[in-house]
């Protein structure tokens, strides 16, 4: 099966295209959500954690959660018009392992559909090629296996998605790539920010270890099923109508095939823009619809969505289909 090709060339296309010009020179939402983010981030590693540490923790994990989904804000070009501008406000470290220049390059090259879930070309894919899940130990199946639940997704996740991670980012700076090494030596500044914050602070690292990993399996939530094997490039992103507390953490992403199709729109507009025109993203994603999260918790929480080797590689059943707006 081949989804696909040119994620990379994609990714630096959507980055050099022009910003939406009805957008406002500042949005106010976002920056004021960033600043209170920022706020609950600073709040909750001194003057709670002197108090209430447990608690503490928990809120700092929030508040890195909420500050991920504010860098997928930033690498979509809000909220100002300025890449420097934008780009500067989320310099700082705060979710430890993933620099800021890798998610913005890696993300965007996710966003040319044709190649999402391939486990190759997109980059956020979570499945596998059958031939290497045929190679794995049983040991390593079983673990994975484990990780395809959203129980086992949360918890498992953050270790076996980083250990990926790192290991995949070693890689490509031991074989040269400047690009790489060059946003990881930009995120160790951001990480002596942090440092010497802790060193103030009332938190602890090894409290603020415990946050990150807080943070990291909030996000599991939003991308355990956003994407989903199908013939069809167009069915293969999800919507999860809910307007919750985790609806505000991963900022409307959960209307993720909105997000897909209008990349652009800023967060505070995705739901409008869903109202308007809910049969047709339904539509366009063959009923890939989820009501709330209590919904996927339900159906998925010792369930697997889906298996760990792509179903559909090697049966030449897909279809790559443009993007549409």
């Amino acid at each position: 099966m081949t989804f696909g090709g040119g994620a990379a060339r994609f990714g630096l296309m959507m980055r050099t295209s022009d910003v939406d010009r009805s957008l406002p020179a500042v949005e106010w939402p976002t920056l004021f959500l960033l600043i209170a983010t920022y706020g609950l981030w600073a709040f909750a590693t001194t003057v709670l954690y002197a108090a209430f540490p447990v608690l503490a923790v928990v809120l700092t994990g929030v508040a890195i959660c909420l500050f991920s989904s504010l860098q997928h804000e930033v690498l979509h070009g809000h909220p100002f018009r300025s890449t420097a501008q934008n780009e500067a406000l989320v310099f700082p470290g705060l979710t430890l392992t993933v620099p800021y220049g890798r998610f913005r390059d890696t993300h965007l090259a996710h966003h040319h559909d044709p190649i999402l879930t391939d486990p190759y070309d997109d980059p956020e894919s979570n499945y596998l090629d059958p031939v290497v899940w045929a190679g794995l130990s049983r040991p390593i199946r079983a673990l994975l296996r484990a990780n395809n639940t959203l129980l086992g997704r949360v918890v498992l996740g953050p270790i076996l998605g980083n250990v990926l991670w790192l290991a995949s980012e070693a890689r490509l700076i031991r074989a040269g790539d400047r690009a790489v090494r060059r946003d990881w030596l930009l995120h160790l500044g951001g990480l002596i920010l942090l440092a010497l914050w802790l060193l103030w602070a009332a938190m602890p690292f090894w409290a603020y270890l415990g946050a990150a990993y807080i943070g990291h399996g909030l996000l599991k939530i939003r991308t355990f099923l956003e994407h989903r094997a199908h013939e069809l490039a167009r069915a293969r992103t999800v919507i999860v109508e809910d307007r919750g507390p985790l609806a505000l953490l991963f900022l409307n992403n959960n209307l993720h095939v909105v997000h897909h199709m209008h990349p652009n729109v800023p967060w505070y507009r995705l739901p409008a823009l869903y109202a308007a025109n809910r049969a047709h993203y339904q539509r366009r994603n063959e009923g890939y619809v989820y009501r709330s999260y209590w919904q996927v918790f339900r159906a998925h929480i010792l369930r697997a969505k889906d298996p760990v080797p792509h179903p559909l590689m090697g049966t030449g059943a897909v279809q790559e289909e443009p993007r549409a707006s």
